[in-house]
């Protein structure tokens, strides 16, 4: 089982690596301080195969670090090529897909039992989101998402990418992060249009 202190500790460290600090206008001694409190939630547990299942992950909000800032700082598992937000995103709209359930805390917490949610590849993303809030789990909004790809980059695997169904903007479309041109890609599909290779992330939880 992993140690989830050694674990908090190298999330804290991989956002420090990738520049963290001074996306939120700190050094690293603010930004690990913000950070610090959310240690005590952490819990052990095993990643599954390929991380399709995380125990816990530290989650760092767009009010920190923005998301045009932090998609640029992942790359797919064992890759070098910076992931980046798809030019179907219109200027602006990216600050409309804002998360569909109340979150802990505006700026860092942390998110529980993460599933990458591959049983939904194929399935229309309305009805997935509809399965996962009958199972009483959360959709995973697009900071999450980042967060995940960011922390376990092994999750995003061919065939085997995922929808954030936490944020929406008021129209049909889901975000969703897959790989395009070797690289991450954060983009949406429209919700009545399922595909082979895009499931629906979820969480059990989170906490601040």
């Amino acid at each position: 089982m992993t140690d989830p202190t050694a674990e908090f500790d190298r999330q804290v460290g991989t956002l420090l690596a990738r520049g963290y600090p001074a996306l939120a206008g700190l050094d690293e001694d603010g930004f690990t301080g913000l950070v610090e409190p959310l240690r005590a939630q952490a819990r052990g547990g095993d990643p599954g195969p390929e991380a399709a299942r995380v125990p816990f992950l530290l989650v760092v909000t767009r009010k920190i670090a923005p998301i045009e800032e932090t998609m640029p700082r992942t790359t797919l598992h064992g890759g070098r090529l910076p992931g980046f937000v798809d030019r179907s995103f219109e200027p602006g709209s990216l600050e409309r897909f804002v998360a569909t359930s109340e979150l802990p805390a505006p700026d860092a917490y942390l998110l529980f039992d993460v599933e990458r949610g591959e049983e939904f590849c194929g399935v229309v993303p309305k009805d997935a989101m509809q399965v996962v809030a009958d199972r009483g789990r959360t959709l995973l909004t697009i900071d999450e998402g980042v967060a995940l790809i960011t922390q376990f980059p092994q999750v995003l695997v061919k065939n085997k990418c995922f929808s954030l169904g936490g944020s929406r903007c008021g129209d049909r479309r889901v975000p969703a992060i897959w790989i395009s041109k070797r690289a991450p890609k954060l983009g949406w599909c429209w919700e009545g249009n399922p595909h082979t290779w895009l499931g629906m992330a979820s969480a059990g939880s989170r906490a601040a």
